[in-house]
């Protein structure tokens, strides 16, 4: 007999020729995506009492499925002494403002000092427990150099209603970036693929051939531009997919690289005039230009339209200042 976290589904007319993934997630809404595929690469999850390992096998009337889901793993995370900067907090979900220069989640290199870690300290007990044990809470990442909203769920149904609108593109992203040139057109969406780069693993590249499907809405806000200083555009990028390094990728694959970005870079020829001010700043700035504007979504528990707001960090506004003065 199964056990209580069991659950048992035939497929009936409707459902005939469905992705397994697909079936479930429309039998149970409570149930991410991302979360079922997770069980199934896990051996959770057995199709007319066979084991199956892949999200797309299809499924026909009449099928019968069964899928566990266990109990959480017990990983012991050190706590972190870290001031979050939390700017919502209620009964479901944290908004927290992430200061560039710290990771996530745990990771190779570094298992203590990171966001997750800080989460432990501020509330273990408080946290969602689903997919990897090693990101309680967390239903998406910003980059360790990129500051900025994420979401942390502190429940397990708070985490997947927030991981199926992820799923479903309905999360409102909004970034700023200051990026080497001029985007031409200076409006317009970037469509590829996202395939982690053959070169090197730690990086991705955009494709047409391989990948997931990509899309990264952008539009010009300032362009600086004269003799003293190099060409810089501040951009604005909205987010339809949220691939990793997705905006830093696309931008980089237009040939406007984001100023500080320390992997997708490349060589600038001097400038001999450039004002020293701007250059010193330009220098020391040890981190992306990339900081994540406005977070939006629906509200797991109430269904209300949420939406929150950051000021870009001290560090990212003084450098725009200095380039509207040296612009004027």
């Amino acid at each position: 007999m199964p056990d209580l976290n069991s659950n048992i589904f035939i497929v009936d007319k409707n459902s005939d020729g469905l992705r397994i993934d697909k079936f479930i997630n429309k039998k149970n809404k409570d149930l991410s995506r991302t979360r079922i595929k997770n069980l199934i690469l896990k051996k959770k999850m057995k199709l007319n009492n066979k084991i199956i390992i892949e999200p797309s096998k299809k499924v026909f009337y009449g099928d019968s499925i069964l899928f566990q889901i266990p109990e959480p793993e017990k990983t012991l995370l050190e706590p972190y002494d870290y001031k979050l900067n939390i700017v919502f907090e209620d009964e479901d979900l944290l908004i927290i403002d992430k200061s560039a220069g710290i990771s996530i989640h745990p990771g190779a290199g570094n298992y203590t000092k990171t966001i997750v870690n800080a989460l432990i300290n501020f509330n273990k007990s408080n946290l969602s427990d689903l997919g990897d044990e090693m990101r309680p809470g967390i239903v998406h990442r910003i980059d360790k150099d990129t500051s900025g909203l994420i979401v942390v769920a502190k429940n397990n149904k708070a985490h997947e209603k927030l991981s199926n609108q992820f799923s479903d593109h309905t999360i409102s992203r909004v970034y700023k970036a200051l990026v080497w040139g001029k985007l031409r057109p200076s409006k317009g969406k970037i469509e590829t693929l996202i395939t982690r780069s053959s070169r090197n693993r730690q990086m991705m590249e955009a494709s047409f051939v391989k990948g997931k499907k990509s899309i990264t809405n952008y539009k010009t806000i300032e362009i600086f531009e004269n003799d003293k200083i190099p060409t810089f555009s501040l951009v604005e990028c909205r987010l339809e997919t949220g691939r990793t390094h997705q905006i830093r990728v696309h931008l980089s694959h237009k040939g406007n690289n984001i100023l500080g970005d320390k992997k997708y870079k490349k060589k600038f020829k001097k400038i001999n005039k450039i004002d020293p001010i701007l250059e010193d700043a330009i220098l020391k700035l040890d981190r992306q230009f990339l900081h994540a504007e406005s977070l939006g979504f629906t509200h797991p528990r109430t269904s209300k339209k949420i939406e929150f707001f950051s000021k870009l960090p001290k560090e990212l506004n003084n450098i725009l200042k200095k380039l509207r003065i040296t612009h004027k």
